[in-house]
């Protein structure tokens, strides 16, 4: 593991670290915020999971998350999007290939060789940073936004018994039925729709739910609402009286600006899972 740069942040550090990832057979990056805790116990970890077009950095410079994450003694993971490389498979549209991993394990060519973001981030990151850094991996949330809020949905209701807490902002909820979803899933899962549903927060809250808290945060001038489909996870969350609060934003769309006005609400509603 190469550290790429750390800088003091909020009393604690704001690394940035890179490794030959063997899940995506390329060098992966990430950030790791690291409260003034860590340096005398192991803290708890968030992960925040971003989304089209993003790499690490997106969430780690605009979300605002560390100071919020400071004040509550909770570790902020920022990993990448996808596997990145001369080497690793592209393409020219902005949300298929780099930067739209959709954190999936693809079984299609000519994805399937390097874009494995569902091993990666559940399997391989969390073991490399166990190994490496102060924290108590038996306390993780995740949070996400739009390709990322659909990754830490689905994550968290595959590994209910690893996370005490899910949270997202402005999801992909319905991706099965939307073209930010069909498409990426065509290319990479293939043409069988019916291996799609796994990879469905709506499809997995109607048949399994999660056995934690869920904070969802959408804004209602988002440009992007007829691809998120939130009153699909609204009604699956509803039907199944999903511990949790699905909320609709007055005003706010698919920015930054959004997600940075509600950090501070959703890092709160982690640490108290975290801290129980």
């Amino acid at each position: 593991m190469e550290t790429k740069s750390e800088n003091r942040s909020f009393g604690g550090t704001q690394g940035v670290y890179s490794h030959a990832s063997e899940a995506c057979g390329c060098d992966m990056t990430f950030a790791l915020f690291l409260p003034e805790e860590a340096r005398t116990a192991p803290v708890p970890l968030l992960w925040f999971l971003s989304g089209l077009t993003c790499t690490h950095e997106n969430a780690m410079t605009k979300a605002g998350a560390q100071a919020w994450a400071a004040d509550h003694g909770v570790a902020l993971c920022f990993p990448d999007t996808s596997p990145r490389g001369d080497d690793v498979a592209n393409d020219e549209a902005f949300d298929l290939g780099q930067g739209a991993g959709f954190y999936v394990n693809a079984t299609q060519d000519p994805w399937a060789t390097h874009f494995k973001m569902w091993d990666y981030i559940t399997e391989e990151l969390p073991t490399l940073l166990e190994r490496n850094f102060a924290l108590d991996m038996e306390r993780q949330a995740i949070s996400g936004h739009s390709m990322g809020g659909h990754g830490a949905l689905t994550i968290a209701m595959h590994l209910p018994d690893r996370f005490r807490s899910v949270s997202a902002f402005a999801p992909i909820a319905n991706p099965t039925e939307s073209d930010w979803g069909r498409k990426q899933f065509t290319a990479y899962l293939g043409g069988d729709a019916s291996t799609w549903a796994l990879r469905d927060s709506t499809r997995l809250m109607e048949e399994r739910g999660f056995d934690g808290p869920v904070l969802i945060d959408q804004g209602t001038d988002d440009q992007f609402l007829h691809l998120l489909k939130p009153e699909a996870l609204a009604h699956a969350m509803t039907a199944r009286r999903q511990d949790g609060a699905f909320r609709m934003q007055k005003g706010y769309d698919h920015s930054y600006f959004f997600i940075s006005t509600f950090m501070e609400e959703h890092v709160a509603f982690h640490a108290e899972a975290l801290y129980a």
